[in-house]
C-alpha cells in the first residue's frame, strides 16, 4: 500500500449516468448496480478528469492508502470512443478532434482544442 491521490465518489450524489466513465482512459470507473465505481484501484491516477463531467458532483479527488498505480495495466486496457462526446460549440468527435471535459458556466461541457481559444477570448 501507498499514499497516494485517487478519486472518490459519493454513492448518495452518484444518479448513475455514466458520464465520468469515458473520460477516465485507465478504465477505473464502471457502473455498478446503477452507481458509479472504482472498480480497479490500481488503474485510477488520480488525475480526475472525471470530475468535472459529473453533473452531480459526486467526484473528488483525495490522498489515501490505496494499491500502487499500475501504468502497465491501465495502458492495456481497451480503449473505446463514446460517440456521444462531442465539442459543444463545433459538434466534432474524439475521432476527429482532441477533446477535454470543462466547467463553464457552471455546466460540464466538452470542448476541442480549436473551439477552446475561442472560449477562452472571446
Amino acid at each position: 500500500m501507498v499514499l497516494r491521490t485517487i478519486v472518490k465518489i459519493n454513492e448518495e450524489k452518484c444518479n448513475g449516468c455514466g458520464k465520468c466513465i469515458s473520460p477516465c482512459a485507465e478504465g477505473a470507473i464502471r457502473l455498478v448496480n446503477g452507481k458509479a465505481k472504482i472498480v480497479y484501484e490500481e488503474l485510477c491516477d488520480g488525475m480526475g478528469f472525471c470530475i468535472g463531467i459529473c453533473p452531480q458532483g459526486a467526484i473528488s479527488v483525495e490522498t489515501r492508502q490505496t494499491v500502487e498505480f499500475n501504468r502497465e495495466k491501465a495502458e492495456s486496457q481497451p480503449h473505446s470512443t463514446d460517440i456521444h462526446i462531442k465539442c459543444f460549440k463545433c459538434d466534432k468527435g474524439e475521432n476527429e478532434r482532441y477533446l477535454m471535459p470543462l466547467r463553464h458556466d457552471m455546466e460540464s461541457i466538452w470542448v476541442c482544442t480549436r473551439c477552446l481559444p475561442s472560449l477562452i477570448h472571446g
